[in-house]
């Protein structure tokens, strides 16, 4: 059964920093893409980073790439999502999310539809 758990979200100021966690267990954490995908309230899914199974390769959704760092420790299996900077626009919920299959290539994984396994969320929100 696969299992992501996310952590890390809370209340901060703008211009603050979080670091995200998610552990994963289940599936084969060396080969799988992972990724993270936020929500915000009354919004849609959104893309915010993808990596992949070996943790080489790493892409980001639109204006995402310069405040945003995805990470994971294999050994850990746990992945991480580096957010600086903070901006009040990016509060809501960040999930961590597996494809379905392993996969060589992430440009496909830019669609929220495309992710099978999801997280809970972990809240952000970003306020003075």
């Amino acid at each position: 059964q696969v299992q992501l758990v996310e952590s890390g979200g809370a209340l901060v100021q703008p211009g603050g920093s979080l670091r995200l966690s998610c552990t994963v267990s289940g599936l084969p954490f060396a080969t799988y893409p992972m990724g993270w995908l936020r929500q915000a309230p009354g919004a849609e899914r959104q893309f915010v980073a993808a990596i992949s199974g070996p943790g080489t390769t790493r892409l980001y959704g639109d204006f995402m790439k310069d405040r945003f760092t995805i990470s994971k420790d294999i050994a850990d299996r746990t992945m991480y999502l580096e957010i600086t900077n903070l901006k009040p626009e990016d509060t809501g919920l960040y999930y961590c999310a597996a494809p379905p299959r392993p996969s060589n290539t992430l440009l496909h994984l830019t669609t929220p539809s495309e992710w099978a396994y999801w997280g809970r969320g972990t809240e952000v929100v970003v306020s003075a």
